[in-house]
């Protein structure tokens, strides 16, 4: 049975469902999602630790990492432990002041990361179409005016969301058909027009990831053009896989956001658990993969990696 909500009352809550129709693989599938879970919050805090320590890596690239790995944590930890609470032990209930807290974070930290992905394509421009100029236009500072920009901007754009959800009237409905409180599988409820809270949606996320992706695209294409540009052997190559890291983080992010928003757009088609699953694992996948890839791929952080490993081994 439905609640009777009064959003007056600090005592109101909702009902996650989990995903319809995994209630009998929740268990089963909580295991690769806990898997996933451990390995985004280790590689990422391992990160971290990594880039504190070493000082050769107190660089405004490195920094920019440090500020992905640092949302991809808030990311993992605003959603992922409360799904497994719900996979594990069936704690379907989220206080209201939760649910719409989960929302915002939802909201804004999934845009920072596309910003700050965006400025990190602009910081690849700058080392390979003005390297002279680099040390003078890439500076810490410039870092630290960057993250406030990242922060204030997403923030601003983004706290709308969850409060034009909070204000409607729910009347007897709390069961959301999902096991995140997503601005749509919460505001449906709502005996309430919700066109604005949908429109609102529609116009910042486009406005914000749209405008992200056409910047990231242009940085890469006068990457593009200056090292097609380049004569000396060997130094396209070298060019291209400074950026080569970078690259494959904004495939996993935007590649997976892409088939998310497809799956949403045509979800009369799709069973309404793919496009769930697909949101609980945007919020695995990049997180796990993008200090591995940076790990991988770049030789100045596996050598701190590996020198961290070492003394915590005591050699």
């Amino acid at each position: 049975m439905s609640a009777i909500i009064n959003t007056t009352e600090e005592s109101f809550y909702f009902i996650l469902t989990g995903i319809p129709g995994f209630e009998s693989w929740q268990h089963w599938l909580s295991l690769p999602l806990s898997l996933l879970f451990l390995l985004a919050m280790g590689a990422n805090m391992t990160l971290l630790i990594t880039i504190r320590l070493e000082a050769s890596l107190h660089e405004p690239m490195y920094y920019l990492l440090s500020l992905l790995s640092l949302l991809d944590i808030v990311l993992c930890l605003t959603v992922i432990p409360k799904v497994l609470l719900i996979f594990w032990f069936n704690l379907k209930t989220i206080s209201f002041s939760a649910c719409f807290s989960q929302m915002f974070v939802m909201n804004s930290f999934l845009t920072m990361e596309s910003c700050t992905f965006m400025v990190m394509a602009y910081d690849r421009y700058v080392a390979i179409c003005h390297p002279l100029r680099y040390p003078s236009i890439i500076t810490d500072h410039f870092v630290a005016k960057a993250a406030v920009f990242v922060l204030a901007r997403n923030v601003l754009f983004s706290l709308p969301v969850p409060i034009l959800s909070s204000r409607l009237r729910y009347c007897a409905k709390n069961i959301i058909k999902n096991c995140i409180c997503t601005n749509l599988s919460v505001s449906t409820l709502s005996c309430d027009d919700i066109t604005l809270n949908r429109l609102y949606q529609l116009v910042a996320g486009w406005t914000l990831l749209g405008s992200d992706l056409i910047l990231i695209i242009l940085s890469y294409a006068f990457i593009l053009r200056a090292v097609l540009r380049i004569k000396a052997e060997g130094a396209a190559a070298k060019a291209l896989s400074t950026c080569g890291s970078h690259f494959i983080l904004i495939l996993f992010f935007s590649t997976i956001l892409l088939v998310l928003i497809i799956t949403n757009v045509a979800r009369k088609k799709i069973p309404p658990d793919v496009p769930i699953l697909l949101n609980i694992l945007h919020h695995l996948i990049p997180p796990a993969m993008n200090p591995i890839v940076y790990g991988v791929r770049t030789k100045e952080i596996n050598q701190g990696i590996q020198r961290l490993l070492k003394r915590l081994l005591g050699e």
